[in-house]
């Protein structure tokens, strides 16, 4: 599993090296991936700044409800100490295609956000938080949206959220703008 610097842009943050495990230079890895599993689909990695040419992960495990990882060619607690909280990220191009109706968490950031029944303007997706319950789309307006307001739209298909356009940038929403 190689890893190197590669222009950021075309990168999707999907884990961060965690606290050293061991002595031998394993660490825990701190999997973004929803289920966190998925992190091991995975086979390319990259890592910005890295210093280390020819960055390669030798193997990523799990343990209980953790994954431990190692890093090839580091093999004492003081080496992979250095990288603790370094991101990892994988090329958008390695993740795989979604149906047209779908999109990834990364790609609703700054799509518009309508309400199909009213065809109103809400503003566009400002962030994704998950507060316990169920995940929720953040909205901020714009200057041409129907008020105001920021908004917390739970992201439940079917009941709010009606469909997800990616070509057209737009997410339809059933939500009335008085909640």
């Amino acid at each position: 599993m190689k890893a190197n610097n590669k222009n950021t842009e075309n990168l999707i943050c999907i884990a961060s090296i965690g606290k050293p495990r061991g002595l031998k230079g394993e660490f825990f890895l701190n999997s973004y991936c929803n289920p966190k599993e998925n992190i091991l689909e995975y086979s390319n990695f990259y890592i910005k700044n890295n210093s280390i040419p020819n960055f390669q992960i030798e193997y990523i495990k799990k343990l209980n409800s953790k994954f431990c990882a190692k890093v090839t060619d580091i093999n004492d607690i003081d080496a992979i100490k250095k990288f603790t909280n370094s991101k990892i990220y994988i090329n958008k191009q390695d993740l795989p295609n979604l149906d047209d109706k779908e999109a990834y968490w990364f790609e609703l950031i700054d799509m518009e956000v309508i309400d199909k029944d009213s065809g109103d303007l809400l503003g566009k997706v400002s962030s994704l938080n998950n507060f316990g319950a169920q995940d929720c789309l953040e909205i901020n307006p714009t200057k041409l949206s129907v008020d105001d307001e920021k908004r917390l739209i739970p992201f439940i298909r079917d009941e709010f959220i009606q469909s997800i356009e990616r070509e057209k940038n737009i997410i339809y929403v059933n939500w009335d703008k008085t909640f």
